[in-house]
This record gives C-alpha cells, structure tokens and sequence, in this order.
C-alpha cells in the first residue's frame, strides 16, 4: 500500500507563525518542514546555530519564511528573547511546539548526581514551562494559539534507569491539560503527542546507553524496543510531524488538553 502523500499541501497553515524549540534536526526538523509545506512561516529556536540554519535554509527552499534564534529553554531570558524575536520578524506568534530537550542519563536513581537529575528537569520540563509562559501574552492578545507539547512514550509509562526524564515526559502531560484548562477560554489550544522509539541517531545512542548500563548485547537491547511494538518497528519522524501538523491545523480545533501516542502500538491508551 503506497504511503498517504500530501497532508501538509494544503496551504492549512499559510499566515500562520510557529515557532519550534529543537527545531535544527530530528522531530522539530521534520515539524519545521511540514508546517512551512502547510505555507507557515517559522521561527527555529535551539542551541546548535550551524544545525538551524541549515533547516531555515530547507524551509526557505520550499518556499517559506524562516527565521532562526539561538535559544536554551531552560533561561528565561532566552525564552523572552526567542517570543520577542519571533514577533519583531513575523508580528505574530501562532504556533509554538515545545519539542527541545535532552535524554538525559542512563542510570540507577542511585547513581544519578543532582546535578544531572536538574539539568534534564530544567530542560525537558521548565523549559517547556518558560517557552509556554513567554508566548501566551502574544497569544493572549490574538485570542487564538496553538501550543503542541512533545512528550514521550516515557510520559505514559515508568522508564528503568530513566528517572528524570520520565518524570519530565509525565509532568509535560500534566502541563498540558492545566494550560489548555486554564486558556481554553482565551482561544487557545493546547495538546502534546508521545512519540515512542523514533529511527534515528538519537534512539541509537539510547539504546547504545542502555546496552551499555545493562551489560546486553545492543542487537538484544534493540529487539526489546522492537518487541513492544505492534507493527514490529520504530516509529519515523516524518510519522510524528503529520500528527504535529494536524494537531495545530483548523481540522483538530475540537481537540485541547490531548495526548496521542505516535509509536507503532507500543502503548495503547
């Protein structure tokens, strides 16, 4: 069966600003691009600046806006800043997906310092707290905004050597519904997605970690991640950015306070 073509074709976004946290590679990549071929502009925000100019440049060939700003989550200052810049460049903001974030350590809760345990909380939770915080005026204003959390299949399940970052993926669920309870009213929409295992370099090093603090074979390691999966495979980014997309699209205004598993059948609920 050919693959479903041309979801983000339909100029759904066109006028639109989004904003994307991580938005150099990966997911926020992927998300980059499917909301500048629904005809958004896009403001990238990330700490690595040679990977986000190469995705504005991606974004400008398919014929979008783009606009990328050095960014940590985890400062306020810089969060103010990636809003403030945001509607200098576009006047607007429509748009934000949270989806910056680290993995954090592959570890005993025993053997995890403070350290380590804070900078994945800081980044992975707080900063998707201080990116939230920094747009909603400018949403507020408009009386219309979409925030799309990116969570983790660790959200909905315990996650073995994992500690801060399944609490972080939990408490990003629970983020989600207060701010679509608490500025539904307002016109402003908020829903998280939970990708599960996703091809690519970063769920190599995961499972490489993991092979490693476990003493397994990582071909072991990477049928365990397999295993759990209905359709027996990881999940693509591009799989996770047809959600994004349709998430903040006119055809899911129905739909605040939501979290949806993109994950192969890993977790069903």
């Amino acid at each position: 069966m050919p693959r479903f073509q041309g979801i983000s074709a339909m100029n759904e976004l066109s006028g639109k600003t989004a904003i994307i946290t991580g938005g150099g590679y990966g997911i926020g990549k992927q998300i980059a691009l499917a909301y500048a071929k629904a005809g958004a502009s896009v403001m990238l925000a990330a700490r690595s600046v040679d990977k986000m100019k190469e995705t504005a440049v991606e974004v400008e060939k398919l014929g979008a806006r783009a606009k990328w700003v050095a960014c940590d989550v985890s400062k306020e200052a810089d969060c103010a800043k990636m809003a403030d810049e945001t509607v200098k460049a576009f006047r607007q903001i429509d748009i934000l997906v949270n989806n910056a974030g680290i993995s954090g350590p592959t570890k005993r809760i025993t053997e995890i310092s403070l350290t380590e345990w804070q900078e994945t909380i800081d980044i992975d939770l707080t900063g998707t707290w201080l990116a939230t915080r920094a747009v909603l005026p400018t949403m507020d204003k408009q009386r219309a905004g979409n925030i799309l959390n990116i969570s983790s299949g660790a959200g909905r399940r315990g996650y073995p050597l994992r500690s801060p970052y399944a609490a972080s993926k939990w408490a990003m669920i629970g983020l989600t519904q207060t701010v679509a309870a608490e500025w539904g009213a307002r016109g402003i929409r908020c829903n998280c997605i939970c990708p599960g295992a996703i091809e690519g370099d970063r769920i190599e090093r995961v499972m490489r970690a993991r092979a490693e603090a476990l003493k397994q074979p990582y071909e072991v390691v990477r049928a365990g991640f397999l295993s759990q999966t209905a359709l027996q495979r990881m999940a693509t980014e591009d799989e996770v950015a047809r959600v994004a997309l349709f998430l903040v699209s006119p055809r899911a205004e129905g739909m605040t306070g939501q979290t949806l598993n993109v994950d192969c059948g890993s977790i069903m609920n």
